[in-house]
C-alpha cells in the first residue's frame, strides 16, 4: 500500500529528467549548476561511472575521475537532482560487474576500461 502511494507522489509531483542510458564503466560528463553567493555557473565533471543504485526517482550514480597527481575524486549524483543540467555519454565501457569498486585501487594503464 505504501509503495503505491510513493509511486503516485513521484509520478505526480516530481519532474522526470531525460538522460542517455548509461551503465557502470561508461565515461560520462555531468554538467551541473553551482551557486556561489549571487552568481550561478555551470561546472562539468567528467569521469567513469563506478556504480548505479536505487530505483525510481531516487536512483543515484557515482562518477570517479582522476585528478592531477593521480588523486581520485568521486562524486555521487541523484538522477533527478535539480542542479544537474545535462549528462553526456562520451564512451561506452565494457566491464563485467555492476559496481566496479576495484577500480579505485588501479593505477596507470590498468586503470583503463575496455571499449
Amino acid at each position: 500500500m505504501s509503495q503505491k502511494i510513493i509511486e503516485y507522489i513521484e509520478n505526480k509531483f516530481i519532474d522526470k529528467k531525460m538522460f542517455p542510458s548509461f551503465r557502470s564503466g561508461d565515461t560520462i560528463t555531468v554538467y551541473f549548476e553551482i551557486k556561489e553567493g549571487e552568481k550561478k555557473r555551470i561546472q562539468s565533471f567528467k569521469g567513469i561511472v563506478i556504480k548505479k543504485q536505487g530505483k525510481g526517482l531516487t536512483k543515484t550514480f557515482t562518477v570517479r575521475k582522476t585528478s592531477v597527481g593521480g588523486i581520485g575524486v568521486e562524486r555521487t549524483f541523484g538522477i533527478n537532482q535539480h542542479n544537474i543540467k545535462k549528462v553526456d555519454l562520451n564512451k561506452r565501457g565494457k566491464v563485467r560487474r555492476s559496481k566496479i569498486f576495484y577500480f579505485r585501487f588501479l593505477r596507470g594503464k590498468k586503470a583503463k576500461v575496455k571499449n
